[in-house]
């Protein structure tokens, strides 16, 4: 770092993003990407607003607010959109949490938690999972803190029940709950109608996963309306215009053709299962997902060797060094053929590996 850069920053750990390498052409099996296209009227509506590019785009994202109000049943005033989940989490470690208000999350989630909490210079604990990798949502019950969850979890998978996550914000009445459910649309049941409820609860989601959307970066968070406003007055206080004039085209056009994306999810969901199935039989040991992913580890070869031959071999997945989860890989779900390139590749890897 420069000799300019502050010393508040000084200890910050950034976040690593998945790898994007460009030596060669990948499988890419490791940063959760739906692995199906945009329809087409997403296409042609983004094309259409290029046209208008010399224009700002509309800050209050009136086209988007009201697609997703219908869709999802929920007033207008009730959601915001950002640029990608990221920014509207780290608006809500920035509007949540406080030295009165610090911030509990699973110690292993997402990573982006811890960064966002040092970032903005925010106390916060990190709670173990249980030994099956699962959350105890116990743990979370009158905690008098802000919670943040992923749900499902990630890079487990594993999720909470709608009534677990109820739990969690009827305790809490005092601090704001955040599900973070970026992987909602592979299997689980979202918390959107429980925010109309509990007046703590901030359900945050993604267009990056199940929308097919990760390269437009788009994301959007639920609640009652005064949390919205104070989410907005921190919005308007950095960068009203967050939301491109292209993206909010194609996220209009995505949420009027549903159809398609929901019934992508229904194929990811069916190739997941033939996965696990599959790396099962083959000896691996696969926690129960219900996200776009599978959470995977082998007594035959560590996760870190793993996944480096799978690269060699052209195909990526997402290894983390995390001690307690160092033995395993993510694996992204693909399409069918992605699926069994995975697969044969590992066989081979497994009889190198016996041999």
């Amino acid at each position: 770092m420069s000799k300019y850069f502050s010393k508040k920053y000084a200890s910050l750990e950034a976040y690593v993003p998945g790898e994007q390498p460009k030596d060669m052409k990948y499988i890419k099996l490791n940063t959760n990407e739906s692995p199906f296209p945009p329809c087409d009227a997403v296409v042609r509506a983004a094309e259409k607003a290029s046209e208008r590019l010399q224009l700002y785009s509309d800050p209050d994202c009136t086209p988007l607010v009201k697609a997703f109000s219908s869709l999802f049943g929920v007033k207008p005033t009730e959601v915001i959109f950002s640029n990608g989940s990221d920014e509207i989490l780290n608006f809500a470690f920035m509007a949540f949490c406080d030295e009165s208000h610090p911030a509990a999350f699973p110690e292993i989630s997402y990573g982006f938690y811890p960064v966002f909490a040092e970032l903005n210079r925010i106390p916060y604990t990190e709670i173990p999972l249980k030994n099956d990798f699962s959350v105890d949502y116990h743990d979370y019950c009158n905690i008098n803190k802000t919670v943040i969850i992923a749900n499902p979890n990630a890079p487990t998978g594993l999720c909470l029940s709608l009534s677990e996550v109820e739990e969690i914000a009827r305790s809490n009445p005092d601090n704001v709950v955040v599900i973070d459910e970026a992987y909602i649309d592979f299997g689980s049941e979202s918390a959107i109608g429980l925010t109309k409820k509990y007046d703590n609860l901030l359900v945050v989601g993604t267009f990056s996963k199940s929308r097919s959307l990760a390269g437009a970066r788009l994301g959007f968070g639920v609640a009652c309306e005064s949390l919205i406003n104070d989410l907005n007055t921190i919005r308007f206080s950095t960068n009203p215009y967050n939301i491109n004039s292209m993206t909010m085209a194609a996220g209009v056009a995505a949420l009027e053709n549903n159809g398609y994306y929901m019934d992508n999810c229904k194929t990811i969901i069916e190739n997941r299962s033939y996965t696990k199935n599959a790396l099962e039989s083959l000896g691996f040991s696969v926690l129960d997902s219900k996200a776009n992913f599978l959470f995977a580890r082998s007594d035959r070869i560590g996760g870190a060797e793993y996944y480096k031959t799978l690269k060699k071999k052209g195909i990526l997945v997402r290894h983390f060094s995390k001690e307690k989860i160092s033995d395993y890989v993510r694996i992204t779900i693909g399409t069918k053929e992605q699926m069994d390139a995975l697969l044969a590749a590992t066989e081979q890897i497994l009889r190198e590996e016996k041999s």
